[in-house]
């Protein structure tokens, strides 16, 4: 038996999100223009184009990247107005997809941007 206790990991500042050129555009508006997410100063100047946004504590790099067909992540974004929001992005043309996951709160719903990226919306957790 090994003796040696595992590392504790958490999470990092940064998430990638690759997605295809035919999707990238889109995508960086819906996190730029819908949301209202505030851009950051890229410091990369070689690798793929990309874009990152303040994400909470969390920084979101969106990269465009050629040769793929779809992109996959699920992440989550708060609001201290769950049906407000519920309305913002209704107008915009976002769908809800509450489908895909039952949740436990009726506040609570899920959306996915233009590249299908699923997204929680919710109210901040209160500790």
């Amino acid at each position: 038996m090994n003796d040696r206790k595992l590392s504790t990991f958490a999470g990092g500042r940064n998430i990638a999100m690759k997605v295809p050129p035919h999707q990238w555009t889109a995508t960086v508006a819906f996190y730029r223009d819908t949301l209202g997410l505030r851009e950051l100063d890229n410091p990369f100047t070689s690798g793929p184009q990309s874009v990152g946004f303040a994400f909470g504590p969390n920084r979101l790099w969106i990269d465009r990247v050629p040769g793929m067909s779809q992109a996959e992540l699920w992440l989550q974004v708060t609001t201290v107005d769950t049906a407000a929001a519920a309305d913002h992005l209704a107008t915009v043309g976002v769908a809800r997809c509450d489908e895909i996951e039952p949740l436990d709160s009726d506040s609570a719903f899920w959306v996915a941007s233009p590249a299908g990226i699923v997204h929680l919306v919710s109210e901040p957790d209160i500790d």
